[in-house]
């Protein structure tokens, strides 16, 4: 009963991190990454059926792969992950120009985003 209540729990909560992931890949001030590494974590304990599934899509699937399989990724998606944000959240800034106050704050969860992306390992490929 509690195998069975566990891993009821670890889908759902799974599913949460996906829905949150993909939220992410939409705002900026959600980290997609992170969520779906959750996620992952989530569905290797609970369902290989959705773990396959999250390994098996089309965008995200190759970097959490990896993830996986070393706790490594790849520089140019390191890279790409960092444009995305600064590009992101200076559209944002932009948009409440002259809330100086929101302005700063997201100046804030930039540097905090960049410096989490900036210190994952980089695989050597």
């Amino acid at each position: 009963m509690r195998t069975k209540v566990k891993h009821t729990l670890l889908i759902i909560i799974g599913w949460f991190f996906v829905i949150l992931g993909a939220i992410g890949a939409v705002l900026p001030l959600l980290p997609t990454t992170p969520f779906l590494i959750i996620a992952l974590a989530c569905f290797s304990e609970s369902s290989p059926r959705f773990h396959r599934m999250l390994l098996a899509n089309k965008w995200f699937g190759p970097p959490l792969a990896q993830w996986e399989k070393s706790k490594t990724i790849r520089r140019k998606i390191k890279h790409k992950v960092m444009l995305l944000i600064i590009a992101t959240f200076s559209i944002s800034i932009f948009v409440l120009s002259g809330r100086i106050g929101l302005q700063l704050m997201l100046v804030c969860f930039c540097l905090i985003l960049l410096t989490f992306v900036w210190r994952l390992k980089e695989s050597g490929e």
